[in-house]
């Protein structure tokens, strides 16, 4: 069994602020909408094997603020420049060549991409609004499979 959590980043201020893209901090909403997310989580004893980022910052601040809920250290958060601008294709590329020793992978992105490729693996995913988590499970023995069939299971969280 396979277990991948989607999470869209946090809030964070409306484009043209004055920070480039990719040094979007969080909002005060961004900040707020992920330890209650982190905490759902926490609630359901969840511990990735792999939480894997966007560098932009608004990203890496949901990633390590999830981590912190969940015990994971921030070390260990690995991020890939892949995960910035890509397309959903890429994000399933990433994905299927993770190491299958990994049981349980959190990935943090960004929209669209991520809400494309949840349709694509479940089907039942529309929006995904802002600090959502998508998960999924598969009964699959390696991540290469992943999206080969529909996943065994797919729940989707929101903050509101």
């Amino acid at each position: 069994m396979k277990k991948l959590f989607l999470i869209r980043h946090a809030k964070s201020p409306k484009e043209g602020a004055a920070f480039s893209d990719r040094d979007r901090p969080l909002a005060e909403r961004g900040r707020r909408d992920l330890e209650k997310m982190g905490r759902r989580l926490a609630k359901r004893s969840i511990k990735p094997d792999l939480i894997l980022s966007s560098p932009a910052l608004r990203t890496l601040a949901t990633a390590e603020g999830i981590a912190r809920l969940l015990d994971y250290s921030l070390k260990d958060i690995e991020t890939d420049d892949r995960l910035y601008a890509c397309q959903a294709d890429e994000l399933l590329d990433i994905i299927r060549t993770q190491d299958d020793k990994l049981k349980s992978v959190l990935l943090v992105g960004h929209n669209p991409q991520l809400a494309e490729l949840a349709r694509r693996l479940s089907g039942k995913i529309g929006r995904l609004p802002t600090c959502s988590v998508v998960e999924f499970k598969f009964d699959a023995e390696s991540w290469s499979s992943v999206g080969e069939f529909k996943p065994a299971k797919v729940k989707l969280d929101r903050p509101k």
